[in-house]
């Protein structure tokens, strides 16, 4: 089952494409009963362009929205991973979380190790560590967006590093519990904002998250929209 009508299309080279990731799409298909397949990202993105090639170089979970890059050539490809191996792209996130804090800005580093079911928790050793910056500020009683930029690419970093602080994202059914996070139809994670320069000309893309089909009514609240319109250049407050 193809889901790509739900698929858009941000910016498109003839050496990538940039894609807006609905929230509860795989990012690689997965079987859901048996002879039943349901399609990911990747395979709806191949539908949509008509291409025989399409070249990953990143990827989201799977309740994550927002902003994917796929090249279309292996050249690109190999220029990508150059990228990402030295840092040299820029990702920010939007998450909302309705628990408090232990701290509302600064640094979030440690090793990540894994833990139960597939998850991973956040040690106080740094021998390798996955290390995460953020702001925050309040929404409404309970409720606080969060503007994230991980340093490094670890699996789950941006949710697990959160979960540190003690305020998991919203929705996130792995790494928070509470009924408050069953109730809810996605993970509030959206990938923001991506920033680089590629064979010498530099790209910066910015999209807000949207209502989809699964949810995601939080992030239109009044407060919400105002505040990630403030946020619109994220790389300016990183600095």
């Amino acid at each position: 089952m193809l889901k790509n009508e739900i698929i858009n299309i941000v910016f498109q080279t003839h050496d990538f494409v940039v894609v807006d990731k609905p929230a509860g799409l795989n990012f690689h298909s997965e079987k859901e009963k048996a002879m039943h397949t349901t399609a990911g990202l990747v395979v709806c993105v191949k539908a949509l362009l008509k291409v025989e090639a399409l070249y990953p170089v990143h990827r989201l979970d799977k309740m994550t929205s927002g902003l994917v890059l796929f090249a279309l050539n292996k050249t690109t490809a190999q220029a990508f991973q150059i990228l990402f191996e030295t840092h040299s792209i820029q990702k920010y996130y939007l998450a909302l979380s309705d628990k408090k804090p232990k701290k509302k800005q600064g640094w979030i580093t440690g090793d990540m190790v894994s833990a139960r079911r597939g998850s991973w928790k956040l040690t106080q050793s740094k021998h390798n560590p996955a290390k995460t910056r953020f702001i925050s500020a309040a929404i409404e009683p309970k409720l606080r967006l969060y503007l994230i930029k991980p340093i490094t690419g670890k699996t789950h970093q941006i949710r697990v590093a959160l979960k540190s602080i003690g305020a998991p994202v919203l929705g996130d059914t792995r790494y928070s519990e509470t009924q408050s996070a069953k109730r809810e139809t996605r993970g509030y994670l959206h990938a923001f904002a991506i920033q680089f320069t590629l064979h010498n000309q530099y790209y910066q893309f910015v999209q807000p998250p949207k209502i989809e089909k699964t949810g995601g009514e939080k992030f239109l609240l009044p407060n919400c929209m105002a505040l990630i319109s403030e946020w619109h250049a994220p790389w300016k407050l990183f600095k």
